[in-house]
């Protein structure tokens, strides 16, 4: 039994991946329960392992007895020195056994049952152990079957199933085909364990674009976040932690070549790539692309409600089909926003809104109040004058009263006069305007009231005009007509 026991461990031990300790708890749990359906015990059965396992032995462990009351766990002293001369009454001895011999066969069917059964579950914990870290990472397989909706993946020690609500409904299978996918859980059933697979959880995108794009490996663009109508269309924010780098084209690549292939593992589901931005109101803009903004409206800060404002011929892109660009642009800024075109915006009653937020732009801690309130903020301005006047240098209340009054704004091309007075009107009505006092006239008091001190020209004490001698050091004087 014993060369043929130690090629068997080193045989489960390169075929079923398991370590020495499991397989040696296993054979030991298996000669113990051959030992215990013979003997009623396994209390007293003792294995022991050579050291390079080669050889493997069990043994009873009995008591030493001058007369025996149970014979599993006692022996004579007579049979006992038949085995060691020196043994004494109360003394132990290891007596070994061959299950070949000393078993029946029912124990040695339990024997190999209880073997059997040790080994799939060490082998079930070893594959369990292995794959539980795993969770996260994108692995490959190749279709098997479909049952119930659900397709199963063959990994070769393991089995994958992709369940129908993980898959995405644009793409079909047939046997032996490749399936890349996300591992989402690891679950263990009665014939090992079993791998839970997704296409269409939005960390899957993450990882297959990160494996596209170096840039995102070594930390010099990062994404924000990911957020996906698994089939149709995917949000992806990204930003660069180099003033250099542009994160957009760095996951884009050259005439789209590194986002091409995201696509192409996606079946072609459209995906977005796009700037993060702290600002709220870029970030909502750039969110709502491919349409194009004109104008977010904070609506509410503290429940995040946002206003985006477009062209009616962008109207339809900003929302989408079935409202999807909007529905994946409020998941990605986490806001809830509004879309309406510039005639829908225009018979709504924003100028609270929008006063309050030119009132926190000019007057917040971040220093907003000396660069003053921007023009887009205030209510019922036209976007097109708006857009001009920035292209002009002109972007906030300030820059647009100083060049009013210099006369400047009117040789802006694009900008009728009727424009010009119109702003003006908006400002005049949403925004006070608090003047500095005059500081010609405070210098000219305080200069006033410097003429009306005089001191002696002797001592320096403080005189009056009506004085002609001086009170502390007795120099006489006088004032001239031009002095007083």
């Amino acid at each position: 039994m014993a060369s043929e026991m130690g090629e068997a461990i080193r045989q489960l031990m390169q075929e079923k991946g398991l370590s020495e300790d499991s397989v040696k708890l296993t054979i030991e749990n298996m000669l113990k329960a051959a030992y215990k359906r013979t003997f009623g015990t396994a209390d007293n059965a003792v294995v022991q392992f050579a050291d390079d396992l080669s050889d493997v032995t069990l043994f009873s462990r009995k008591e030493v007895v001058d007369g025996v009351y149970d014979p599993v766990f006692e022996i004579e002293l007579e049979d006992a020195r038949a085995l060691s001369e020196e043994i004494e009454v109360g003394d132990e001895i290891d007596i070994p056994l061959d299950p070949k011999t000393d078993f029946a066969r029912s124990a040695v069917s339990t024997g190999k049952q209880t073997g059997h059964q040790g080994l799939n579950e060490s082998f079930k914990d070893n594959l369990y152990n292995e794959y539980k870290d795993k969770i996260g990472e994108i692995i490959i397989g190749y279709y098997q079957r479909e049952k119930n909706g659900s397709i199963y993946v063959d990994f070769g020690k393991v089995e994958g199933v992709l369940p129908a609500k993980f898959q995405s409904p644009r793409e079909e299978y047939e046997k032996n085909d490749r399936i890349r996918a996300l591992i989402v859980d690891i679950k263990k059933t009665s014939s090992g364990i079993q791998v839970v697979l997704s296409r269409s959880d939005p960390e899957f995108v993450r990882s297959i674009i990160e494996l596209e794009v170096p840039e995102l490996s070594d930390k010099t663009v990062e994404i924000y976040k990911v957020v996906r109508d698994a089939g149709y269309r995917t949000k992806i924010a990204v930003f660069a932690n180099r003033e250099d780098v542009d994160p957009v084209g760095a996951c884009v690549g050259l005439k789209g070549s590194r986002i091409q292939n995201v696509i192409t593992e996606l079946s072609g589901e459209k995906i977005d790539v796009l700037k993060y931005d702290s600002d709220p109101v870029v970030f909502i803009k750039n969110a709502l692309s491919p349409a194009e903004v004109n104008k977010v409206i904070i609506l509410d800060a503290e429940k995040k409600q946002a206003l985006a404002i477009v062209p009616d011929s962008q109207f339809s892109l900003a929302i989408g089909k079935q409202g999807q660009n909007v529905r994946l642009a409020n998941k990605l800024c986490d806001w809830t926003i509004d879309v309406k075109t510039e005639e829908q915006a225009a018979e709504m009653d924003l100028s609270e809104v929008v006063s309050r937020q030119a009132a926190i732009n000019l007057f917040n801690d971040d220093g907003a109040e000396e660069e003053g309130s921007a023009i887009s903020a205030l209510p019922g301005v036209d976007v097109r004058v708006v857009d001009i006047l920035k292209e002009s240098g002109i972007v906030d209340i300030q820059q647009f009263i100083d060049a009013y009054e210099e006369d400047a704004l009117k040789n802006i091309e694009g900008i009728t006069a009727d424009d010009i007075e119109a702003i003006n009107n908006i400002i005049n009505e949403n925004v006070e305007i608090v003047e500095e006092g005059d500081s010609s006239e405070t210098q000219s008091q305080a200069e006033a009231e410097a003429e009306e001190e005089y001191f002696c020209p002797e001592c320096g004490a403080k005189i009056t005009l009506e004085m002609t001698v001086c009170p502390k050091c007795g120099c006489e004087f006088e004032f001239s007509d031009d002095e007083e």
